[in-house]
C-alpha cells in the first residue's frame, strides 16, 4: 500500500537551474512525510528540468506563450494529490526542516483557506529589498488576518477551496491577493505563520523591478477599484522609504555600500507602481500601508528568532 500523500509542493519555473535544485533538496529534508512535487515550466532551455526529475518531481509543460501566474498555477494545482497545495517561488529554499509542518499546521482549523510563510533575503539581495521582506513578512504569527496580503512564493491553499475559485488567469500578478480577497469575502480565514521561514534569491536589474512592479499595480488596479496612485504618492512614498532605508543601512553600517541601490531599487519601485496605475487604481488604506509604506524607523526584524531546530545544512554548506 502507497503512503497517503501529505500535501502537494507546485513550482512555477523558467530557466531556474541554478537555484531549483536547492528547494528540492530543502523539500527532501523536510520532516512531513510523502510530498508530491510538481514543476509547472514554461519552455526551459537550461537543465530545470532534468533537475526536477532528479529530485522525482512531475513536469508539466506548457508554451510560454500561454503563461500567466494563474494560469500556470492553475494548471499545477489540478494535477495535484494533495488535499493541502503548497505554492512555492523556483528561488526560494526552506531554512528548516519543518517549513512544511509549520506552514501547514494551521488548516486543522477548517476555516483556513490560506496560509503563508516568512521570507528573506540572502547576502545578494539588494538592502532595499531586505527592508521589504522585513516590513512584509515580521517574526511574529498573524493567525487570523484581517487583509488578503499574502505571497505565493511560500503559500499553501486548500485544493477543495481552490476547486471553487481557480486562480484568475488575466491577471498581470497578484493572483495570489485576488484568491486570498475572494476567500476572505466568503467568510475563510488567512494566517500568517513566521516560523515557516524561506530564503528568497532576488537579485534583479534595475529595469526588472521597474517591471515587477509595474504589472504588480495593472494588477492592483483590477482588484481593488476605490483608490489612486497618483503622482503625490509616488512622491511621498518614495522619498519616505529612501529615508528609511538610509536611517537602517546607517544603524547596520552598511550606507556607503548600499547608498545607490537604495535610491535606483526605490526609484524603479515607485515609479514603476505609479506607471502601472496611471489611468487608475485602487489601493485600500491597509494594503497600501502593507506593500508601499516604509518599515519605521526600528531594529527588529532582520535579525530572525532563535529556534531551537538546526537549519537545513545545504551540499554546497558542508
Amino acid at each position: 500500500m502507497s503512503t497517503p500523500i501529505q500535501c502537494s509542493v507546485v513550482v512555477r519555473a523558467y530557466n531556474e537551474e541554478k537555484s531549483i535544485g536547492r528547494l528540492f533538496e530543502g523539500i527532501s529534508q523536510q520532516s512531513i512525510g510523502e510530498v508530491e512535487i510538481i514543476l509547472v515550466d514554461s519552455g526551459s532551455t537550461d537543465a530545470t528540468i532534468d533537475i526536477a526529475r532528479q529530485f522525482g518531481a512531475i513536469v508539466i509543460s506548457i508554451p510560454p506563450e500561454s503563461f500567466s501566474f494563474g494560469y500556470s498555477l492553475n494548471c499545477g494545482v489540478k494535477s495535484a494529490k494533495g488535499d493541502l497545495v503548497v505554492i512555492a517561488s523556483a528561488h526560494v529554499y526552506p531554512v528548516y526542516s519543518d517549513w512544511l509542518v509549520r506552514l501547514l499546521a494551521p488548516f486543522d482549523d477548517p476555516q483556513v483557506a490560506l496560509t503563508y510563510g516568512k521570507q528573506r533575503g540572502n547576502e545578494n539581495t539588494h538592502f532595499s529589498e531586505h527592508q521589504i521582506f522585513a516590513h512584509w513578512f515580521p517574526e511574529e504569527m498573524a493567525p487570523n488576518q484581517q487583509h488578503p496580503f499574502c505571497n505565493n512564493a511560500n503559500a499553501a491553499i486548500r485544493r477543495d477551496l481552490w476547486e471553487l475559485h481557480p486562480y484568475d488567469e488575466t491577471l498581470s500578478g497578484l493572483e495570489d491577493i485576488e484568491w486570498a480577497n475572494f476567500m476572505i469575502g466568503e467568510g475563510y480565514s488567512i494566517v500568517y505563520v513566521g516560523d515557516a521561514e524561506v530564503i528568497h534569491v532576488h537579485n534583479e536589474t534595475p529595469r526588472g523591478i521597474y517591471n515587477r512592479y509595474l504589472r504588480e499595480a495593472m494588477a492592483f488596479k483590477r482588484i481593488f477599484l476605490d483608490e489612486r496612485f497618483n503622482f503625490w504618492d509616488f512622491i511621498r512614498l518614495w522619498a519616505t522609504n529612501i529615508s528609511s532605508d538610509l536611517w537602517h543601512a546607517c544603524q547596520q553600517r552598511k550606507l556607503y555600500r548600499n547608498l545607490w541601490s537604495i535610491i535606483w531599487f526605490r526609484t524603479m519601485q515607485f515609479w514603476g507602481t505609479y506607471q502601472g496605475f496611471r489611468h487608475s487604481g485602487p489601493l485600500t488604506r491597509q494594503l497600501r500601508r502593507t506593500f508601499y509604506y516604509p518599515r519605521g524607523f526600528n531594529t527588529v526584524g532582520l535579525s530572525g528568532v532563535k529556534r531551537n531546530v538546526k537549519p537545513i545544512m545545504y551540499n554546497d554548506e558542508v
